[in-house]
C-alpha cells in the first residue's frame, strides 16, 4: 500500500455512520470504472481470503447488483445494493442489505453515498455509509468491517497498478 495516499475510516455510533476516505494513484475513470463494472468489482470486492462473485449487476438508476462474499471453504454471504442515484463519474448512491442466496433481504439496511473527485493524478473517493440502526452498525464493527474494508480497498489499490 503506497504511504502517501490519504486513507481516513471513522465511526460516528451516536449517527450510525462509517466516515471512509481512501485515495488512489489512478485517474477517476478508472476509478469509477472499479467500482461501477462488476468484472472489475469480482477482482477486488472482498477481503483476503475471500473472494466476490457477482451473480448479475445492471448499474443504472433503480437497478441492482446481487452478490456474494465468497469463503475459502465455499460459504457464501449474499448481499443486495440498490443503485439508487447516479451522476456519471463523479457520485453513485445504493442501498444495500444483506440477503439469503435467493435475494430476500435482511433488514434493516444502510445507504451508501460514493463521491469520485480527481486531482494531480490521484482520484479521492469519499464512502459515507448511513445505517438504518445502530444494531446494524455494532453488527459490521463486530464482523471485523473495518480491517475488511481496509484490505478491500489495498486489493483496489494492487488491481488498479495492473491496470493502469
Amino acid at each position: 500500500m503506497s504511504n502517501n495516499l490519504q486513507f481516513d475510516f471513522n465511526v460516528d455510533k451516536a449517527a450510525k455512520t462509517v466516515y471512509i476516505i481512501r485515495e488512489f494513484a489512478a485517474s477517476q475513470s478508472l476509478v469509477w470504472d472499479a467500482f461501477t463494472k462488476a468484472e472489475l468489482l469480482d477482482q477486488w470486492g472482498a477481503p483476503a481470503p475471500m473472494r466476490a462473485k457477482t451473480k448479475y449487476m445492471n448499474f443504472e438508476e433503480g437497478g441492482r447488483r446481487f452478490y456474494a462474499m465468497i469463503s475459502p471453504d465455499g460459504q457464501e454471504h449474499w448481499s443486495i445494493q440498490n443503485f439508487t442515484s447516479i451522476t456519471p463519474k463523479t457520485n453513485f448512491k445504493t442501498y444495500n442489505t444483506f440477503s439469503d442466496e435467493h435475494e430476500n433481504p435482511q433488514l434493516p439496511g444502510s445507504d451508501w453515498n460514493y463521491t469520485f473527485s480527481e486531482n494531480n493524478g490521484k482520484t479521492k473517493v469519499n464512502i459515507t455509509i448511513y445505517n438504518e440502526s445502530r444494531n446494524r452498525l455494532e453488527k459490521m464493527i463486530e464482523m471485523g468491517f473495518n480491517a475488511g474494508m481496509t484490505a478491500t480497498l489495498e486489493n483496489l489499490e494492487l488491481l488498479l497498478a495492473t491496470l493502469a
